[in-house]
C-alpha cells in the first residue's frame, strides 16, 4: 500500500519486564469507514531486523460496492509483503502481474529499483457484503540490491511450511524458523509468521535471529509474567531467550525479525533507500509522471489514475 503521513505509535516505557527492549502502541487512523493501525517505523524503534514498515489494515466490513481503491503508486528499495486473514483484493504492477491474494497466501512484490503497483477490491467482492483484515509489511533491501530489477512472487496457503505442537500452530510466511524455511526468495535472514495459540500455550521465538518482535492481533500473551493486549508489538533484546504464554482467550500473533542491515535506511512516502539522494532522484521521477521513458511505468490495466506527491509530502524531508 502506500504511506499516507499519520502520528507516529506511542512507545512508553517497558523497564516492567527486561525481556521487552521497545513496547509499541500503533495509534489508529480511520480512511473512510477502513481503519489503518502502523506499527513501524515508530518515533523509538524505526525497523525490526529487515522490516520497516508494518500496517494492520483493518478488520473492516464493506457494503455493496464498497471497497479499497489504492491507485498507481511507486516503491524503491524495499519488498512488501501482503498477508491477508480475512477478504481479498487484485494486486497489478508495472512488470505485468495482475494476481488476486486471498486469506493464507502471500504476495511478495520486489521493487528493487523501482516499481508501481496498485490494490484494490475485485468487482466481483464488491456485489456481495463483504470484509478484510490483513498485514501488509516493507522488508528494505541490503544496499547491494537496493537496485535489482523488480520482482514478484505469489504463494498459496498450502506452498507455506505449517507447524503445530501442543496448542501452538504456526504459518511461515517468509525466511527460516523452528526448523522449516518457506519458499519465497529472500534477500536477506529474516522470519515472518502467522501464529495461533490455544489458551496458556507457549511459543518459544526463534532464538537464531538477531532482531525479533511480535505484534498481537487477537487475544493476549504474557511475557515474562506482564500481559500484553492485541495491538501491541513488543521487540525483544537481542540474544535472549524468550517463551511467549497466550491469555485464557488464546491469542493470534505475527512473529517477526532477522538480521539488522549494515546501516540506517531513509524512508520518504513509498521509498526506500540507504541514499538521499536515490530518494531525491525517484522523487523528481514520479513527479515527471514520463510513463514512456522515464524510470517508472504504470502497471498494465491500471493506467486512468494515481497517487500524485500531494503538497504535504513535498514538504516532508526524507528520515532515517
Amino acid at each position: 500500500m502506500s504511506w499516507n503521513p499519520t502520528q507516529s505509535p506511542d512507545c512508553p516505557s517497558a523497564d516492567a519486564s527486561d525481556a521487552i527492549e521497545t513496547l509499541i502502541i500503533p495509534r489508529a487512523r480511520d480512511i473512510g469507514g477502513f481503519e489503518v493501525r502502523r506499527a513501524l517505523p515508530s518515533i523509538e524503534r524505526k525497523m525490526v531486523g529487515p522490516f520497516i514498515f508494518f500496517d494492520q489494515m483493518g478488520p473492516a466490513e464493506f457494503v455493496t460496492e464498497g471497497g479499497i481503491d489504492v491507485r498507481p503508486h511507486p516503491h524503491i528499495g524495499l519488498g512488501t509483503v501482503t498477508y491477508l486473514l480475512q477478504g481479498e483484493f487484485e494486486h497489478r504492477d508495472s512488470i505485468g502481474t495482475h494476481q488476486m491474494i486471498h486469506p493464507g497466501e502471500v504476495n511478495w512484490m520486489l521493487a528493487g529499483r523501482g516499481v508501481t503497483h496498485s490494490e484494490r477490491t475485485g468487482a466481483e467482492t464488491r456485489k456481495t457484503r463483504h470484509s478484510l483484515f490483513g498485514i501488509q509489511t516493507w522488508v528494505a533491501l541490503p544496499e547491494d540490491r537496493e537496485e535489482m530489477a523488480p520482482d514478484f512472487e505469489h504463494h498459496k496457503q498450502a506452498a507455506l511450511p505449517f507447524i503445530e505442537d501442543d496448542g501452538t500452530s504456526a504459518r511461515l510466511i517468509l525466511g527460516t524458523a523452528w526448523g522449516e524455511a518457506s519458499p519465497v526468495t529472500m534477500q536477506s535472514e529474516i522470519f515472518y509468521a502467522d501464529v495461533t495459540l490455544a489458551p496458556g500455550a507457549q511459543l518459544p521465538m526463534p532464538d537464531d535471529h538477531e532482531d525479533r518482535g511480535v505484534y498481537v492481533l487477537e487475544g493476549e500473551i504474557e511475557v515474562a509474567g506482564e500481559s500484553y493486549a492485541a495491538g501491541r508489538m513488543m521487540v525483544f533484546r537481542p540474544g535472549d531467550r524468550i517463551s511467549l504464554r497466550a491469555g485464557g482467550q488464546g491469542a493470534r500473533l505475527m512473529a517477526l525479525g532477522g538480521e539488522t542491515l549494515n546501516g540506517p535506511r531513509y524512508i520518504w512516502w513509498n521509498f526506500v533507500s540507504s541514499s538521499r539522494e536515490r530518494i531525491e532522484a525517484a522523487k523528481e521521477a514520479w513527479k515527471g509522471a514520463d510513463w514512456e521513458n522515464g524510470p517508472f511505468r504504470l502497471p498494465p490495466g491500471d493506467t486512468d489514475e494515481y497517487i500524485p506527491i500531494s503538497p504535504e509530502l513535498e514538504r516532508m524531508k526524507p528520515r532515517n
